[in-house]
């Protein structure tokens, strides 16, 4: 960082501009929070109202609300506005309740892990 405090007067102002809207924030470990950005601080810690956590596995979603929620900066590593008028989603997804999302998860997971197994084991 600068002296002179530049670096963060840009950072603080490009943040400034997204106030108020709706925006998509993707988190370290893979997260994806939707909500409405109302405030930030100089670490970049910030506040969504509205919040939830949108949780795709395939051709499945499901957005779990959150309500109001913080975020430590440090956690985030992309943020990008999303657009009202616009889809948000394509055609081809299908919303379903946290319920079948936590299976769908549970079953990439069993999945994934015994693709590992067999990979590391020289099971074809």
């Amino acid at each position: 960082m600068s002296s002179s405090g530049t670096e963060d007067n840009f950072f603080s102002t490009s943040l400034a501009s997204y106030l108020d809207k709706k925006l998509l924030i993707l988190l370290r470990d893979g997260r994806k929070l939707l909500g409405i950005f109302r405030s930030f601080d100089q670490f970049a810690n910030a506040v969504l109202e509205g919040a939830c956590e949108r949780v795709i596995v395939g051709d499945l979603y499901c957005d779990i609300p959150l309500g109001l929620y913080v975020i430590r900066g440090e956690n985030v590593v992309l943020i990008g506005e999303l657009d009202l008028e616009g889809e948000e989603l394509p055609a081809h997804m299908t919303c379903v309740s946290v319920a079948e999302i936590r299976q769908a998860q549970k079953a990439r997971r069993r999945d994934g892990s015994e693709r590992y197994y067999e990979k590391e084991n020289g099971v074809p």
